[in-house]
């Protein structure tokens, strides 16, 4: 039988095709055999790998008991019991001068008898308060809300209990009547709880008239971060104390931007035309953080507080991450600069601390969110493998955003 050209011409294209078909199903099969590893990513889970971590740390603090200021009280004090106060630990009384003021040692000891209990108990509030809305966030769980809400509750609600909004009696050195613009920084983790509010207004325990009282402490602690001399001092400072001022006033506005968005445009601008200026040399440095005795911890210190206030500082419509000046560089450069010292502690170029040097780091937060606004995988890889917390005391009062969770993920409408 004869074959026609059409069929001839089929047939012969069939011959051509089957090969590559053929071909295309064996690779196929053999990458799906093979499983080539996925890219990295600069975006992790954070719930998934964070999930048992939350889980332990607010189940460990379930049964602590809820400590307000009031129930801690100092005799030296000129406030209040509900004013916060604390004692310059280099500063000791003067045997040669019974009554007068104290003088200051430099060889490092800590002076026994310093007040700190104020500044122990806000920075265990801000590690129960942002664990328990973790652990509510992932579970749903109301034990975790009700928990965070009685401390919120005792501390700025009931007035029988809450602390007056200011820290104007921080770090004092008696006999003196008003405390340093060193004693700002020691509220710095009021910024994580401020953070945790939002994951428990959807909870029973957390009633709108707590949530209105709770706004109007922020709110009058907020005007005085911006009223009173002793914040105006922290706040033009050119080290991490200034950063810790912003951090805190950033939180609070980024709390309340919903009834108005002003506070929030002024931060930016300050940040943009000062912070960055003032804090950032053009190695991607902290000057200021390089003459302290910890300038390795300092400097992580500045850098996870920047990044934080990076985060609330951005918009929809702009990137606090992409500032830069004209002049010198912004958090782009700096992170650039300082991530080889955090994956290898060994190549910092500069004095190592006078303490707990080699304990450090621990997980940066700031890796994990430059990860995310730069799009680096490589800063969220090593985000990964470093310890997310620390059993030595003095480092967690340089470690001020312990629940990254509560910073990368937004609040169920």
């Amino acid at each position: 039988m004869a074959t026609s050209r059409r069929t001839f011409c089929s047939q012969s294209a069939a011959l051509l095709i089957a090969p590559r078909v053929l071909l295309g199903q064996t690779q196929t099969q053999s990458n799906a055999q093979t499983q080539l590893p996925a890219r990295p990513t600069a975006r992790l889970d954070v719930a998934a790998i964070d999930h048992d971590r939350i889980l332990r740390l607010a189940n460990s603090y379930l049964t602590l008991p809820v400590v307000p200021l009031t129930t801690l009280l100092c005799p030296r004090s000129p406030g209040t019991a509900h004013d916060y106060y604390s004692e310059a630990e280099d500063y000791f009384a003067d045997p040669a001068n019974p009554g007068g003021p104290y003088v200051q040692h430099t060889d490092g000891a800590p002076n026994p008898d310093a007040f700190i209990a104020h500044r122990d108990a806000l920075l265990d509030l801000s590690l129960y308060v942002p664990a328990f809305a973790a652990a509510f966030l992932l579970t749903n769980d109301p034990r975790y809300a009700e928990r965070a809400v009685a401390h919120l509750r005792a501390w700025f609600i009931d007035p029988a209990t809450s602390m007056t909004p200011s820290i104007l009696y921080g770090q004092t050195i008696p006999p003196a009547k008003t405390g340093r613009l060193e004693g700002v920084i020691e509220a710095v983790h009021l910024a994580e709880v401020v953070q945790s509010i939002p994951f428990l207004t959807k909870s029973e325990a957390l009633t709108d008239a707590d949530l209105t009282i709770l706004t109007k402490w922020f709110t009058d602690y907020f005007d005085w971060l911006n009223t009173s001399r002793l914040a105006g001092l922290a706040r033009d400072n050119k080290s991490h104390h200034g950063t810790s001022w912003l951090l805190q006033a950033a939180a609070i506005a980024h709390l309340t931007e919903i009834k108005d968005d002003r506070p929030l445009t002024t931060l930016r601008h300050q940040y943009k035309t000062s912070t960055i200026r003032a804090q950032i040399v053009a190695d991607g440095t902290f000057p200021h953080e390089l003459n302290t005795p910890n300038p390795y911890r300092n400097t992580l210190f500045n850098l996870d507080m920047l990044a934080g206030i990076c985060l609330l500082l951005t918009s929809r419509f702009e990137s606090a991450w992409d500032y830069e000046l004209q002049d010198g560089p912004g958090m782009r450069t700096v992170v650039a600069r300082l991530f080889p010292y955090i994956l290898n502690r060994g190549s910092w170029p500069f004095r190592a601390d006078a303490a707990y040097f080699t304990a450090l780091p621990i997980r940066p937060p700031s890796l994990l969110f430059a990860a995310r606004a730069y799009d680096r995988p490589e800063y969220a890889s090593l985000w990964k493998t470093l310890p997310p917390d620390t059993t030595y005391f003095e480092l967690q009062r340089t470690f001020p955003i312990r629940q990254p969770l509560l910073w990368v993920t937004r609040p169920r409408p």
